[in-house]
Parts: structure tokens; sequence; C-alpha cells
């Protein structure tokens, strides 16, 4: 069931964490996402929070005070867990009324006497992964970035004769995933240009970046059962922003004829605050509308509800700043600003086609989108895209040009919801720069 809109959306709620209220912030009371933070230079164990305005509110220490008291014993206990995945693994029933009760507790007038004690700035932490990822599977779900990424190899048949009926997905490397603002090494592997006669083995020159959605497993399905299109929501937990650093020499000799592997492997990049499906009702439109020239979608895969609320209008942005820009002080330049809405596959249908055949999902497990690229100039998900594989150089406000990632380039990705008569809602940062 797709989480229905109530009064923790309202627009007219203020919290009594100032910074919550401004116009820019990206966590208003209206957010609420959770993560995984310490405290920097402490060795505590890590910690669930929730984002309020430039704050965090320590779940832990409102269990400690007695200001979850009101809720089941079962979830106050996964409230003070070092990761999400006891709160992942309790579904809906859980994360609604935890919503609910903190939408309460941090609205103006409701500040507690122990205010200070449970709220910590968000630039004295270091955030955490906010779930031990048992399995991480990356999706292709755009249908653009697919045509696009096609005709740079076949440019006669680009898109593949399965993609429209069959959500593709390759299964990632989830000891790899790192927290955004971790260092990112070149990968080294082995490559062959069509002009060489052997491959050889050297680091790669060819390292994008992906812009990617990543969707949470709330609740697990038992091995053998799968997850029917109609039930695929109560599933998911929420989103984060993933970038799927791919090294495209590497990728482009090794995939066939059994697709990614050290050329993905290396390291992905997540956001660590996780948005809930519950925070994102507002903002649910409808799924990518298909052509009439398109084949028509299995039944497994087809529902009304899902068609008519799947999409999510979501933004995503790209910002590239390279050491000189950042020596120069100048701002990042934004590569592209892509909607999630325009994917060819909701979150639903990869999650529902991922449990088909019986796979078991678990709490915590991570599905990526792939690479979200849209119609339009200005919307590509990559700098294979961008560039056409090298072709097309890019130029940087200092002159530099780049074909694709060079030492020092860092990238960040941003992601924001925005509908009239609701607050906007943003995801934070994914960010990487690479050092090597």
């Amino acid at each position: 069931m797709i989480c229905a809109i109530d009064a923790t959306h309202d627009r007219n709620l203020r919290s009594w964490v100032e910074s919550a209220n401004t116009a820019d912030t990206e966590f208003p009371i209206q957010n609420l996402p959770f993560g995984v933070f310490q405290r920097s230079g402490s060795s505590d164990a890590p910690r669930i929070g929730v984002a309020i305005g430039d704050q965090i509110l320590d779940l832990a220490a409102c269990c400690t005070l007695g200001l979850l008291a009101a809720l089941p014993e079962s979830l106050q206990v996964a409230c003070a867990a070092p990761t999400l995945n006891a709160l992942m693994a309790m579904g809906k029933t859980a994360s609604f009324p935890l919503r609910h009760h903190l939408s309460q507790l941090l609205r103006t007038g409701q500040e507690p006497l122990a205010a200070s004690q449970i709220l910590i700035p968000r630039t004295d932490v270091q955030m955490q992964l906010p779930a031990t990822i048992g399995d991480y599977t990356d999706f292709y779900a755009s249908i653009f970035h697919a045509t696009n990424v096609g005709k740079l190899f076949r440019p006669d048949n680009p898109l593949l004769p399965n993609y429209q009926h069959v959500p593709i997905a390759y299964h990632g490397r989830a000891s790899s995933i790192v927290p955004s603002g971790t260092p990112i090494q070149r990968p080294s592997g082995q490559q062959k240009r069509p002009e060489d006669k052997a491959p050889n083995f050297g680091p790669s020159q060819m390292l994008d970046y992906e812009l990617e959605v990543g969707c949470f497993v709330g609740m697990g399905n038992v091995l053998g059962e799968a997850i029917a299109l109609t039930q695929a929501e109560d599933h998911l937990f929420g989103l984060c922003l993933v970038n799927d650093w791919s090294a495209r020499d590497i990728q482009a000799w090794e995939y066939q004829p059994l697709g990614p592997f050290l050329g993905k492997s290396f390291a992905t990049t997540i956001s660590p605050w996780v948005v809930t499906m519950e925070a994102l009702a507002p903002f649910r439109g409808s799924a990518f509308t298909r052509t009439s020239d398109a084949p028509e979608t299995l039944p497994y895969l087809t529902d009304s509800v899902n068609q008519a609320q799947g999409g999510i209008a979501l933004t995503l942005e790209v910002f590239l700043t390279s050491a000189q820009m950042r020596q120069a002080g100048i701002a990042p330049l934004c590569l592209s600003r892509s909607p999630f809405q325009q994917m060819y596959w909701t979150v639903a249908q990869m999650l529902t086609h991922h449990t088909s055949n019986g796979c078991n999902l678990r709490p915590g497990d991570l599905l990526a989108s792939g690479t979200v690229s849209g119609a339009d100039a200005g919307t590509q998900g990559c700098l294979l895209e961008i560039t056409q594989r090298g072709k097309q150089l890019l130029t940087l406000p200092t002159g530099e040009v780049r074909s694709f990632l060079q030492t020092g380039d860092e990238i960040t990705f941003r992601g924001y919801c925005d509908r009239q008569g609701y607050p906007r809602i943003g995801f934070g940062e994914c960010r990487g720069q690479v050092i090597s």
C-alpha cells in the first residue's frame, strides 16, 4: 500500500528546532529522515538519529529519557540499536507510529525540558552507513540511459529486445558500499581498446560516476515466497542517493558475457540519510507513461495503483569541483539535473521482479535504480553520456577539460522533492573525491 498524506505533511507545521523552519532547509519537520551517526572523535557506539534542520535528534537519548515511552517496547529497542536494520524489519507498523510520535515531539510548543540532551549539531558528528547492507542489487531502470548508452555501442540497435519487458539488474558488491565523504581510489584492471592487439593492466583512465537512487528494503520475505506488486510498497523503507562509481574501460572489456564485475565493485557511495516512504507521500505521482508501440507489461508487473502513484517527483542534481576550482574558490559546476519520475520501472516493480523467482530480500538490503537520465538535454546522469564516451569534452570554469574524472575531482549528488502546497524536502548530499 502506498503511504497516504496525513497530518505530518501539513505545510503549516513548525518545529521548536528553529533551523528546521527556514526556507532553505533540507530537513523540515515534514521530512524526518533516519540515519546513523557517531560523535566526531568519540569511541561511543553509533546511534540512530533523525535529521531536523541543522541538528540530529538522538533516538537512543530519547529512549533513555523516556521520550519514546508511549511507543511499544520492541520499537523503543529498535530505536536504541546501532543500525536501522531492526527498525526496517518491523515495517510500516513501526515506521508509521514512530514518524507521528516524532512529529509531535518536535513541533513548536512541545519542546521537552531535556531538549539539550537529545539534540546534536550535524557538524559535530561522523555519519555512518545507515544499515548493515547484506545484499546490493543495481538496476538499469532508465530507458533514456539505456538508449543513450546503447547508441554508443550499437547505433543501429541501441535498446536490447528484453529491456521493455523485464527490469534488468546485476548483483553488486555490498562490502564496498561507503558513506558520503569517503575518498575514492582509482581502480586498476584489465582494459583493451579496439585498436589494441591484447589487453593491458593498469589504472582506469575512464573513471565515471552514475547518478542513482537507492531504496532500502524494510520487511523481508521468506525464501521461495514472491512479493506481489500490490504488496511491494509494504516492503520498502525509504530512499537515499547512490553513486555507483564505474571504470568504463575496465567495464567495457569484462562485461561480456556475464555483465559488470571489477569495473563496478571498487566503490559505491550512498548518502547517509534515508527519506522514508511516509515522508514521500505528497510527492507521489504517475509512473512512466509508455509509448503506444511499447510491449504490454506482464501481469505480475502491472497494477493500476502503481501506474497512478508509483512515480516519485524527485529531482536529482550532479555537481563537480576540480582541485583547481576549489583552490580558486569557484563554486561547483552543475553537470545535470534529472527527473526520477521518468524511470521506466518503479521501485515497487523492481522489488517485485527481484522476488518473483522466490529470492529472499532482507531488512537493510539495498536496491539501486541504475543511472537516472531523462529525455532532455542536461538530464544525463553520467559522463559516459554527457561526453559521448569522451568524444565531446566537458569544459570547466577554470578552462580545464574532462572526458572522464581526474584525480582531485569531487562529485556531489543532491536530491529534493518539491510540489506546490508542501514544503520542499531534501536528501542531503552524496559526495566522493577521487584521490588517486
